[in-house]
């Protein structure tokens, strides 16, 4: 079976982990931006998490000629009125660290009780082929609700934050492969797993 090369479209390691893991064992070779010293990253303008993951996939594959893989993500907290919803990388502003931004957010809610601390993840996630062309979007979402405080070392983002629903425990104190299961983007990386199994089926 031909071996296809495809990019992973985030500098986000941890992110480059859970693709990686998800897609074990399809005839896929997965290239990593620190592949291309010189790639560019996309002005993130969508206002839908799809829209943004096709503005990553497209602008990789034209810059690499190689298939890319893409993902947009955010957490939506309902007190919040969705906030951070899309600009859930960017909340606060640039430079921020995932640390800070979790802590901005954990101020935000100081005063919410926790009947009211409801959120839920989103994932988009596209391929697109070297010419840019989009031929699978998938995605994901979790419900759960905002600790009062960060708990765990695993995980990225605001998993520190982040209790799914059913459990006591947030992302970053989960093992990978739970989190994989109940996660937003493990549940569209499950959706992209079986259209490339689909997809190599018919080759």
């Amino acid at each position: 079976m031909i071996t296809l090369d495809i990019l992973i479209g985030t500098a986000n390691l941890g992110k480059v982990t859970e693709i990686k893991r998800a897609l074990n064992g399809l005839p896929l070779n997965l290239r990593v931006i620190t592949d291309f010293p010189t790639i560019n990253s996309p002005d993130e303008c969508g206002d839908t998490y799809a829209a943004n993951a096709i503005i990553k996939a497209q602008s990789y594959s034209e810059q690499t000629g190689l298939w890319t893989l893409a993902d947009d993500s955010g957490l939506e907290v309902t007190s919040l009125n969705g906030l951070p919803g899309v600009k859930s990388a960017r909340f606060g502003g640039d430079g921020l660290s995932d640390a800070d931004r979790t802590n901005l957010l954990l101020s935000k809610l100081s005063t919410v009780d926790d009947n009211h601390r409801s959120a839920r993840f989103v994932c988009s996630m596209v391929i697109a082929t070297q010419s840019g062309e989009v031929i699978n979007v998938a995605h994901g979402t979790c419900e759960g609700s905002i600790a009062k405080a960060p708990s765990g070392a695993e995980g990225f983002g605001y998993d520190p934050v982040f209790i799914p629903a059913g459990y006591q425990t947030t992302f970053a104190e989960m093992p990978l492969s739970l989190k994989n299961t109940l996660s937003h983007r493990g549940k569209a990386l499950a959706a992209t797993r079986e259209f490339l199994e689909q997809l190599f089926s018919r080759a």
